[in-house]
Formats: structure tokens, C-alpha cells, sequence
């Protein structure tokens, strides 16, 4: 690590950990070089750098200081969720189809949506590219890139990978049509029909689903939203339970936003490999970090070959081209078996899209001002819920990706706010749908990603006044049967 990104570093954990404040002022480039006997140069790098990450700012005649309005909240963080220890069928399917079915229309507001805002990627050069390699397409490409898929884009993921200290084989990578379709294909290669699967608490409704279809239970373990899932009741799960998998997102958990400290992440993989479990990581938003630097996956704590690191360019760069990646260890080869069996070719244009787009350079610039709009769009998030939601709200705040956890007071029923937004052409994702146990019945889980239009804010208010007029009415109620 260069002197600069050491220093924004520990500037930035100083940030994270509020020692530094919104609105403080950083000590002057001269200030810092003297006390950290660092140059002029290393000390403005390591400030263009905060810049950069929407940390700090440089204010004219004033010098740097702690951006205003990053993610701090007054609002305590809902509680851990807990274990029950129970193996469930799951039913969860129609109950999806039913509540967010409807919510693709453009006209909706689309905090209940799980993409982020397409006006945050570079579609149009990426269509450029995409139209060149079609054009340019030779003919033998269709066979040659087959699973494993397209080889200049498996390297360009395989450098990414080695960028983190990482090493990842060639062998190991699957291109997929999408993140999903990569965790599937990961779960059907380690399962068979009734068995278990360890999920969070809440999880992913698509992970549910992929159980439902595979004919797979679920045990859902607790989970919090500052550590993510709780590795003694974990341990426990695996001691009394017949275990054949665990689908886990270890960063920027969906719906949390939750990440696992690396310590955790560590001890996560040697108990999974401790009890020869493999592991699905879903790690489809690692590149949409809020803090200093990347957070390591899993993958990168895995001796035995046991993690399957699913990724994706849907959330970060191309949604609608449907090009993940799994780096499936000692399960590759049946990911890639069961690739050709189902889907045979994969996107192949698509791919050389992608994969010229990464050759011309500019994908980490564009990450950059990525991270710093969704951030920027957290804080006003975080802004308007404290302000329009009602009395008892509790919030998660996430260190990464696009979405928003809330706890509402134990009246709000956000199936029922779920459809009163809807009259007001807002989305929810209501929290039932996140449990296959339909638990969570009074949170709901809200994306920021499209913070940039101008009907999100008004949209936030109008759902926070619903929730406060669910919660009134649900008190009168109960005064009126006393």
C-alpha cells in the first residue's frame, strides 16, 4: 500500500469512527506532513483521495474539511434478529410475484426496487462497445466462448481478483448470466432435493426463491446488521444440524447492508471448513464501499476450496447485460457441467462489451463517482427518514451497496404500508418477504440507488407519513378495545 492510501486510510477510519465529525476541519497539509513526517505531495494525494471517496471537501481560502451530511444517524440501529433453530420449507415465490410484481412500471417510485439508478453507468459507451463487437463478431467466437465463457473478461476478473491479494485460478472462473444465475448454479452443484441451507436472518428473497425451486430448506440464523451473522449460533446450527450448504452475503448484506469485520470473515470460513460446509458468497455489491477500501470477501480467508465467490457487473456497471462470475474453488467444474447442461451459451456480446470496456480503462474512475452519488444519496435518505418517519423508527446504516433497513414501531404492518404506497405510486420491499418464516412483518427494506431523481425525497416523506398514520390507527384500535 502506497504512503497516501495509508494515510487516507487512517483519516478515514477516524471519520468512520467519529473522532472526526461532519463539518470538522482537517489539520492543513502543512499541519499533517509535520505530524505524520510525510511530504506536501503524499498529504495532498491522501486528500484528493478522501476527496475523491466523498469523505471530505476542499472549501476555498479554508482548507478540508468532513463533508456534511455523510452517514451518521440519531436513530439506533434495529435489534439482532434471532435463531430458532428450525428447518423450513420455503414458500415464498408467490408472495414475491404478488407485492413487486407490478412495481417494474417506470411510473412507480422505485424504493422498493433491487437495481440501482441506470443513470449511474456508462451506458452509452458501453453500447458502443457492445454494437462493435457485434458488428466484429467472428463467427467461431460462438463456440469458443462457451463455458467457462469469455477469456479476455475471466482475465480482466482474475486481475481484479489478484488486485486484493487474491489468487484466483483461470480454471475456477464461470461467467454466468448474471450474479444469480451464478448463485444457483452453485447451490445446485452442492445440494440435492430436502436438503438444508443455512441462510441470514433476514435474507435475500432471491435466495429463498432459489431454495423454494430446488426443493431446499432453509435454517435461518441470527444476523445484525453492524456484524452480520452470529457465528456461535452458527456453530451451533452446524453441530445439531445436518448442514449441505450456506448461501451468506458477507458485505453489504442485502437486506442489512451489514459487512463482517475480516476477523469474522476468518473465523467464518475455518468453522464452515472445520465441518466441511461449503460456502455461496453472494458478493454482488463489493465494489459499492463507502469506506476506506474494499472489504475482503471470504473467498480471500479460503484454504480448502469450499467458497464459492459469486459476482456480477449488473450492480456496478451494466444492468440488463446479465454477466456475472463464479469463482467456484473446488467446485468448478460441476458450476461449469451444470453451466452447459441449463443455459449452454452464455451472453457472448455482452461479454466482449465488458471485457473492451475494462481494456480501454476507466471502470475504477467510474466506481469512484458511483460510490461517492449512492453515498451522497444515503445521507439524504438518512436525512428524510429521521425527519418523516415516525416516533420509534430504527435504522441500519450501511457501509456499502444501495439499500436501507428499517425497523418501524411494532403497529406498522409494511404489508399494509406496502400497499398504501402503491396508491401513491411508491415501491416497498415489506420485510416478510425477506424470511421464509414471514418474520420482520414491521420493517421494510428501501433503495436508495435512485436517489437522484427528484420524486425520491417527496416519495420518502409520503411514505414515512403513511407509516405514522398505520401506527396511529393501530394504537386507536386498541384504545378502542379497552
Amino acid at each position: 500500500m502506497k504512503l497516501y492510501e495509508r494515510c487516507a486510510n487512517e483519516i478515514a477510519e477516524l471519520i468512520r469512527t467519529g473522532m472526526l465529525r461532519p463539518g470538522d476541519r482537517l489539520p492543513s497539509v502543512r499541519a499533517t506532513s509535520a505530524a505524520r513526517g510525510l511530504s506536501r505531495s503524499t498529504v495532498f494525494e491522501a486528500y484528493y483521495l478522501l476527496e475523491t471517496r466523498g469523505l471530505i471537501e476542499a472549501r476555498p481560502r479554508s482548507g478540508y474539511y468532513v463533508k456534511t451530511g455523510l452517514a451518521h444517524t440519531k436513530l439506533e440501529a434495529p435489534a439482532d434478529s434471532k435463531s430458532d433453530g428450525r428447518a423450513r420449507n420455503v414458500d415464498i415465490g408467490q408472495l414475491v410475484f404478488e407485492l413487486l410484481g407490478p412495481m417494474a412500471r417506470r411510473e412507480f417510485v422505485p424504493l422498493g426496487s433491487a437495481f440501482l439508478s441506470p443513470s449511474l453507468c456508462p451506458l452509452p459507451r458501453l453500447a458502443r462497445h457492445l454494437w462493435t463487437e457485434m458488428r466484429d463478431l467472428e463467427p467461431w467466437r460462438l463456440i469458443e466462448d462457451l463455458a467457462p465463457g469469455s477469456e479476455a473478461l475471466r482475465r480482466h476478473i482474475k486481475l481484479r481478483y489478484a488486485m486484493e491479494g487474491i489468487a484466483v485460478d483461470s480454471a475456477e472462473l464461470v461467467l454466468t448470466n448474471g450474479g444469480l444465475e451464478g448463485m444457483n448454479l452453485s447451490l445446485q452443484a452442492v445440494t440435492r432435493p430436502g436438503d438444508l441451507v443455512v441462510v441470514e436472518s433476514p435474507t435475500f428473497y432471491a435466495a429463498l426463491q432459489a431454495l423454494e425451486r430446488l426443493q431446499l430448506r432453509s435454517l435461518e440464523v441470527a444476523t445484525s446488521p453492524a456484524r452480520g451473522i452470529d457465528i456461535d449460533a452458527l456453530a451451533a446450527a452446524l453441530e445439531h444440524q445436518r448442514v449441505s450448504a450456506c448461501w451468506l452475503m458477507t458485505s453489504f448484506q442485502n437486506p442489512l447492508g451489514s459487512s463482517m469485520p475480516e476477523d469474522r470473515k476468518k473465523a467464518l470460513v475455518a468453522l464452515l471448513a472445520k465441518h466441511a460446509v461449503p460456502l455461496i458468497e453472494d458478493d454482488v455489491y463489493a465494489e459499492l464501499y463507502f469506506g476506506a477500501k474494499k472489504p475482503l470477501p471470504a473467498k480471500a480467508f479460503d484454504a480448502q476450496g469450499l467458497v464459492m465467490n459469486c459476482g456480477s457487473f449488473s450492480k456496478c456497471l451494466a444492468p440488463g447485460y446479465r454477466v456475472g462470475w463464479v469463482a467456484g474453488g473446488r467446485f468448478a467444474a460441476k458450476i461449469e457441467q451444470m453451466r452447459l447442461m441449463y443455459t449452454l451459451s452464455p451472453a457472448i456480446p455482452s461479454e466482449a462489451a465488458i471485457a473492451a470496456y475494462l481494456d480501454q480503462g476507466g471502470y475504477d474512475r467510474h466506481l469512484r463517482r458511483m460510490r461517492k452519488a449512492l453515498a451522497g444519496y444515503l445521507a439524504v435518505a438518512i436525512e428524510a427518514v429521521q425527519t418523516h418517519f415516525p416516533a420509534g423508527t430504527r435504522m441500519a446504516v450501511p457501509e456499502g451497496g444501495y439499500f436501507l433497513w428499517l425497523e418501524l414501531p411494532t403497529a406498522v404492518d409494511t404489508i399494509e404500508l406496502h400497499m398504501l404506497a402503491r396508491e401513491h405510486g411508491i415501491s416497498l420491499s415489506p420485510g416478510p418477504l425477506f424470511s421464509a418464516a414471514r418474520r420482520f412483518r414491521n420493517c421494510v427494506r428501501l433503495n436508495y440507488g435512485h436517489g437522484g431523481d427528484p420524486r425520491f425525497v417527496p416519495a420518502l416523506k409520503t411514505v414515512g407519513e403513511l407509516a405514522t398514520q398505520c401506527a396511529a390507527s393501530r394504537h386507536a384500535l386498541a384504545d378502542g378495545r379497552h
